[in-house]
């Protein structure tokens, strides 16, 4: 619609057209109001039932909610409208009709639940607060690719189907391809480590990550959108700096630009950028503050992975985010280096929320024999895996990356309590439609 206007931009005296759905229809005898609501947000309709024509209040007032209605006039100003203005129709057309029994409120007066929320994902999203959400994970993604690219990073796209999964075979989808097996990648890993053996050296990807793990938490989803980065000539204490930065670019971006999604979402008062550096905390640091929580049955030990209950712990220790370092070799990644110093140690790190993992990364092994020795470690076929180790032989540099779950940098930031407020149209084990 070449004529329409927005409703935000409505002034008194404009002759307009505004577009937009029904949003509350308040009949008060002789006089009535439609609120029209747009994605600028809502307008107030004014009908005078004795001065005006009935087929135009019929036809105003006659829409059922959630309807899509073309409304031409002129805007007044009227202080106790909502907006402060409001518009006096010459024509209403109803664009499309909405059923009367919507499987939800959206306006949001009567709450649905999560699952009704998301059966019905385009009505959930006329709610203000819905539409929030993705607005704000809009500009997160936006902030970090500018990020990225101040840190020298190029963006690539990595195959999604794949021959062999990234570490290993257990929480691999399968699927048939051309009369073969083959697989949805649980990670862009051994790409982005190729493409960062080429003379690009540093890359980053936003893309679908596939997982067939069989959770069913507020915070594990089985599609997910991976956020990653790889650098050569990079350490691990290199990586943790453009993490950092990446994350923090976030946090700056959401609190400069969206401070109608924060109040929408409530959050405008307390939303805070997380200040810097974030602590380092080694695995042996770690586990030492768990345990002197005496929020566990039982104390953790060398090797141990860290429970949910113990990073809840840690996290409300250490009151923001901070990375865990030097993890036990043995429970990190066959591509992860370890300490040439001593082997049972790794490069691998974690960034944490004092909520949950955020992001895995570490050094990787470039070194063919030692990376090979490490599939064999984990009982990996090093066969299976040519295409990625053959270029090891070729003059694979020192590297170094992370993946950092979007899903989760969007539940964190926003305190949602379910990873599938931050989804459009999530994938779990229950969920594949719509």
């Amino acid at each position: 619609m070449d004529d329409r206007t927005y409703t935000a931009d409505a002034e008194p005296g404009d002759e307009v057209t505004v577009a937009g759905w029904v949003h509350e229809i308040r009949d008060l005898g002789g006089i009535a109001f439609l609120i029209l609501r747009d994605t600028t947000g809502r307008i107030q309709v004014k009908f005078e039932k004795d001065a005006m024509d009935d087929e135009l209040v019929e036809t105003g007032l006659g829409a059922s909610r959630e309807s899509v209605v073309a409304v031409t006039g002129r805007v007044e100003e009227e202080p106790r409208a909502p907006t402060g203005v409001e518009v006096v129709p010459e024509s209403v057309e109803v664009l499309a009709r909405a059923d009367t029994e919507l499987p939800l409120d959206p306006s949001g007066k009567v709450e649905a639940e999560l699952s009704t929320r998301l059966d019905n994902r385009t009505l959930d999203l006329r709610r203000e607060e819905g539409q929030a959400v993705f607005e704000v994970r809009a500009e997160i993604l936006r902030a970090v690719r500018e990020a990225f690219r101040t840190a020298g990073a190029t963006e690539i796209n990595t195959p999604k189907i794949v021959a062999t999964g990234t570490e290993g075979g257990t929480e691999l989808f399968p699927i048939t391809y051309f009369g073969r097996e083959a697989f949805m990648n649980q990670s862009p890993q051994l790409f982005k480590q190729l493409i960062a053996g080429s003379n690009i050296e540093r890359v980053f990807e936003i893309g679908p990550i596939f997982r067939a793990e069989e959770h069913n938490t507020p915070r594990h989803l089985n599609e997910a959108t991976s956020i990653d980065f790889e650098g050569a000539f990079c350490d691990d204490h290199d990586a943790m700096d453009v993490c950092e930065q990446v994350v923090v670019a976030a946090y700056e971006a959401v609190a400069a630009h969206c401070e109608d999604q924060l109040g929408a979402l409530e959050l405008a008062e307390g939303f805070s950028v997380p200040e810097t550096p974030f602590p380092r905390l080694t695995y042996d640091e770690a586990i030492e503050r768990i345990n002197a929580t005496g929020e566990l049955d039982e104390q953790l030990v060398w090797g141990d992975d860290l429970p949910t209950e113990g990073e809840k712990a840690l996290g409300a220790d250490v009151g923001g985010h901070y990375f865990i370092t030097d993890w036990p070799a043995e429970i990190k990644p066959f591509y992860i280096m370890d300490h040439d110093d001593d082997p049972e140690v790794s490069t691998g790190f974690d960034l944490m929320h004092p909520r949950m993992e955020l992001v895995s990364g570490g050094q990787r092994e470039h070194r063919r024999d030692r990376l090979v020795e490490g599939f064999e470690q984990q009982g990996l076929d090093p066969d299976a895996f040519a295409y990625y180790t053959e270029m090891f032989r070729y003059g694979m540099p020192p590297h170094a990356g992370w993946g950092l779950g979007a899903e989760r940098l969007v539940m964190t930031m926003l305190d949602l309590e379910n990873i599938r407020e931050a989804v459009l149209f999530p994938r779990d084990r229950q969920r594949l439609s719509p």
